[in-house]
C-alpha cells in the first residue's frame, strides 16, 4: 500500500533555511464565483472507498464500480460514479482501485484521486522506494548528483498506471523535469512542458529517435496516473515516448533532493524551483539547465543520434 507522508515533513528541510521560492498556484475560481464554489466545496461529503471496476463508460466518463462498506456511511454495492476523461481511459474491467468516494452538492456521487490497487506493482514501487531512501541518507548531503553523474534508480506509476524504472529506458537517452498539473503561473510549469513538447517536436524532426521525455509530478497527494494522463490529453502531448509520473511523496522527495529540486508548500501555494536533465544512453547525465527560459535547440544539439 501506497502511503503518502505527512507534508510537514518535507516542509521541515527547506523551511529551516529561509528560501524563498518561486511559486506556482493551483486554479482559482473566476472572479465573483469564489463564494459561490466556496459553498458547494463545503458541502461535499468526501469518504475513502475501494472496490472493484465492473464497467467504463468512455462517452459518459463514468464507473460502474463495486465498492466496499463505507463504515458509518453506505454498506457494500454497485454504484456508477463521474470520473475523469484520464481516469476512465485508465480503467479496466476487474482492476481493484482505491479513491475519494465525493457525494456532490447535487446529490451526484464522483471517484477522485484514483490510484489502482495492485500488490505486485505495490511491492515493486515500495522496495525501489526504501532503496532509494538508503542512498539519499547515504549521501547525506552529497545526495545532490553533479553533472556526469549516473541517474538514481527509483519506480513510480506512469499516467497510464503502470509501473516505471529507469530500467524501461535502458539503452536510450533521456529529457526529465518536475512540474505539477494545478500550476497556473506562465512561466514556470506550462512553459516547461511546453519547452518540453518543443523539444519533443525538434527531436524528432533532427533524427533523434532514441529520447524518452519525462516528467515527475511535485503534487503527488493531487496528480494521480488519471490526473496525469487527463493533462497529457488536453494537451495534445504525444506520449508514444513522453511519460508523465507519479507516486509515493516520500520517493519523490528523495529524487528531488538527488536532482537538487527545491519544492514547498505554503497553504495552498507550491513554490519550487525548476530544473531540466538530459541523460545519456548509459544513465549518465550530460547536462542541466535551471529554470524554465532554456531553448528546445540547445538540448537537441546535446543529444546524440543513434
Amino acid at each position: 500500500m501506497i502511503t503518502f507522508l505527512n507534508r510537514s515533513l518535507w516542509l521541515l528541510p527547506l523551511l529551516s533555511l529561509g528560501l524563498v521560492l518561486p511559486a506556482c498556484k493551483p486554479p482559482t475560481a473566476p472572479e465573483g464565483a469564489n463564494a459561490a464554489a466556496g459553498t458547494a466545496a463545503s458541502t461535499e461529503k468526501r469518504y475513502p472507498l475501494s472496490g472493484e471496476i465492473i464497467k467504463a463508460d468512455a462517452e459518459r466518463l463514468t464507473l460502474l464500480v463495486k465498492h466496499d462498506p463505507i463504515p458509518g456511511y453506505m454498506a457494500a454495492m454497485t454504484m456508477e460514479f463521474g470520473v475523469t476523461v484520464g481516469d476512465v481511459a485508465n480503467a479496466r474491467e476487474g482492476q481493484r482501485i482505491r479513491a475519494e468516494m465525493v457525494e456532490r452538492a447535487d446529490g451526484e456521487f464522483a471517484l477522485e484521486k484514483i490510484w489502482p490497487v495492485d500488490a505486485i506493482a505495490e511491492a515493486r514501487i515500495g522496495a525501489a522506494g526504501g532503496a532509494l531512501r538508503q542512498d539519499t541518507t547515504i549521501r547525506g548531503r552529497h545526495a545532490y548528483r553533479e553533472v556526469g553523474e549516473n541517474l538514481p534508480d527509483f519506480a513510480l506509476y506512469d499516467q497510464t498506471g503502470k509501473v516505471v524504472s529507469p530500467a524501461r529506458f535502458r539503452g536510450k537517452q533521456i529529457m526529465l523535469n518536475f512540474i505539477f498539473t494545478r500550476c497556473q503561473v506562465a512561466t514556470m510549469c506550462p512553459l516547461s512542458t511546453a519547452n518540453m513538447t518543443a523539444t519533443q517536436r525538434k527531436a524528432r524532426e533532427a533524427g533523434v529517435t532514441d529520447i524518452e521525455f519525462v516528467s515527475i509530478t511535485l503534487d503527488p497527494e493531487f496528480d494521480t496516473p488519471g490526473v496525469l494522463r487527463t493533462y497529457a490529453q488536453q494537451r495534445g502531448i504525444d506520449t508514444a515516448n513522453f511519460s508523465f509520473l507519479t507516486g509515493p511523496e516520500r520517493a519523490i522527495k528523495d529524487l528531488l533532493t538527488q536532482f537538487g529540486v527545491l519544492a514547498a508548500f505554503e497553504g495552498s501555494i507550491l513554490k519550487h524551483t525548476v530544473a531540466t536533465l538530459l541523460i545519456d544512453s548509459q544513465g549518465k547525465i550530460i547536462w542541466r539547465a535551471d529554470g524554465s527560459q532554456w531553448s528546445p535547440d540547445t538540448f537537441v544539439q546535446k543529444m546524440k543520434k543513434p
